[in-house]
């Protein structure tokens, strides 16, 4: 094959046009970000979501006369990627895939022009082959391969010098005070919080072991491990110090956990960073939560609920007073949809006032405070300052002690309509727990308006979506079952995993929701000690459905996966206990 990439960018818009995965409208708004943003028009495809990252360079490839090649299928050859400078793979984004005598054989996501065909072949004395791939794929390569980190590591060791060059000098704690060594934890700060970005962590953790740092992500609520370095072990004092640094904590401090924010801005969108510092017995360890200010303000329509679940929290927001609760586990979403449903409710006519710990985000028009209880400021002693306000809606982070539920409750009687979280396994357990507060059954009868519980489970990649040639015949049978439909038609799918996805079958996340509404027959039922099942039989009869009666229907509509439900829902049965 001939080597020589052509120079001039053909027009991949119009053979996905041509595919019928893009349309004229589309094409128009490609070309138009094409020419106000001076980039090339399978970036702008690829940045408007318009065709999927394989399709788009797929088609690079096609009209470039180049082979395309899924570097996920590929066994790379650990050797090869010794005979090519760290450095240049790197700086090229480029990933060596064979050496037949010398001609070389490399993926690359961008077709390289003559002269940078002509640098790589008078630096490595080879000709070259080239093939398309995603930058997404080169990424995941380089980062499986080498850690995210490598090449800060090889700066650091050119930084240091050649008379420095054992690992010990170039990697020992004592030397972090040198300026390159900080300029390159610095850097590496950076890719671990860009890559968490790129790929919509909503957690970072950062955690030191005996001989290595563990870096891992939490994307769609499942933690991912990224490989690192192993010399970063070495270093893991300096990178505590960065963060500590950000966030404008104590950096002499070791002993004590420590807690604080960092504010970031990549492009158009602005992050907050909430930290959270541990000590261990082996270093401190290090978490951080990303707060997307600019995610924050959805509809409610954008939020996953069912059309009538939908219809309903709009009612809801729009009551003049009474409880709404939501509960679920850290993690599944209540704090989004708490928001969403205050941006709905957020009207000129109304006063709306937050209580919170901490402020997750800032919303215009609504007052919000930060709970402090080092000086007194609790959600108890908050809440009765905030009612002399003369507030029309109250949201309270949480509800923690019988004191804060008993105001609450006490607050959605007299003219306010409260918002809030509780800690339970489902919509159902959250009158039960109020009701082991203390909070009386017919005060909580004529206050509480709906108990709500979420989870967020991981939705099947559409580019990989595939039927579930395996399922389990117990889960498809109980699925059928709860749809009321024959088993035949019970339908269950997988994602094989991609390079849209990471390989992973997954890619974002789909809402469940549990609305356990109260009316006058149910909360003449409570009493203290009610039993959990009596009231979910009764709210049966007016049309309540569990989480994973719910979820079936998300499995049959190709969002969810058999696996992600139980994963959710799963409840041990007696007869599973040896």
């Amino acid at each position: 094959m001939n080597s020589e990439v052509p120079t001039s960018p053909p027009d991949v818009g119009d053979l996905l046009h041509q595919q019928g995965i893009l349309s004229e409208k589309q094409l128009e708004l490609v070309r138009r970000r094409q020419a106000r943003l001076a980039i090339a028009q399978h970036q702008a495809i690829v940045d408007l979501n318009y065709a999927s990252e394989e399709d788009t360079y797929r088609a690079l490839a096609t009209l470039n006369g180049l082979p395309f090649t899924d570097l996920s299928e590929v066994t790379l050859n650990k050797s090869l990627l010794e005979h090519v400078p760290l450095k240049l793979i790197f700086n090229n984004q480029l990933i060596p895939l064979a050496l037949d005598g010398d001609l070389l054989t490399v993926a690359v996501a961008e077709p390289p022009r003559p002269i940078e065909q002509g640098n790589l072949r008078l630096l490595l004395n080879k000709r070259f082959q080239f093939v398309i791939t995603t930058p997404s794929a080169i990424h995941a390569t380089l980062r499986k391969h080498f850690g995210l980190g490598a090449e800060t590591i090889r700066q650091l060791r050119e930084e240091r010098g050649p008379e420095d060059s054992d690992r010990e000098s170039v990697f020992d704690v004592k030397a972090t005070d040198d300026a390159a060594v900080q300029a390159s934890i610095a850097r590496f700060v950076d890719q671990i919080l860009v890559e968490a970005l790129r790929l919509d962590a909503t957690d970072i953790h950062i955690e030191p072991y005996a001989d290595q740092i563990r870096l891992r992500y939490r994307i769609d609520g499942v933690l991912h491990a990224v490989p690192v370095p192993a010399e970063l072990r070495q270093l893991h004092a300096a990178l505590v110090s960065r963060f500590k640094i950000m966030a404008s904590l104590n950096i002499a401090e070791k002993r004590l956990p420590h807690d604080g924010r960092i504010a970031m801005k990549t492009g158009q969108e602005s992050y907050d960073l909430r930290v959270s510092i541990i000590p261990t017995s082996h270093g401190e360890t290090i978490c951080l939560r990303v707060l997307g200010r600019q995610s924050l303000f959805l509809d409610l329509a954008q939020l996953g609920m069912e059309p009538e679940q939908e219809s309903l929290m709009r009612q809801i927001t729009e009551l003049p007073q009474g409880m709404i609760l939501l509960t679920g586990p850290t993690g599944s979403g209540k704090t989004t949809t708490l928001y969403a449903t205050l941006a709905h409710a957020n009207e000129e006519g109304r006063k709306i006032i937050t209580i919170e710990n901490p402020i997750e985000y800032q919303i215009e028009g609504v007052s919000q405070i930060q709970t402090r209880d080092e000086i007194g400021l609790t959600f108890a002693s908050g809440l009765r300052s905030v009612l002399r306000h003369d507030p029309d809606v109250i949201l309270i982070g949480e509800i923690r002690d019988p004191e804060t539920a008993e105001i609450a409750v006490r607050s959605a009687q007299t003219g306010h309509l409260v918002f809030s979280t509780l800690h339970t396994n489902d919509s159902v357990s959250a009158i039960t727990r109020l009701l082991e507060m203390g909070i009386e059954p017919s005060v909580l009868g004529s206050s509480l308006v709906a108990s709500i519980a979420q989870r967020l489970a991981q939705r099947v990649c559409r580019h990989c979506l595939a039927p579930d040639l395996q399922p389990n015949p117990e889960l498809l049978d109980e699925m059928a079952q709860a749809l009321g439909i024959p088993l035949e038609d019970a339908r269950a799918w997988v994602g094989k995993g991609c390079v849209e996805c990471g390989n992973r079958g997954y890619r974002g996340r789909v809402a469940l929701y549990e609305f356990f509404m109260l009316n006058d027959e149910i909360a003449d039922l409570l009493e203290p000690g009610v039993k959990t099942n009596h009231l979910r039989e009764a709210a049966r009869r007016y049309g309540w459905r569990s989480l994973r009666e719910l979820g079936w229907s998300k499995v049959q509509l190709t969002l969810i996966s058999l696996a992600e439900l139980q994963r959710l829902t799963r409840r041990i049965k007696p007869s599973e206990v040896s």
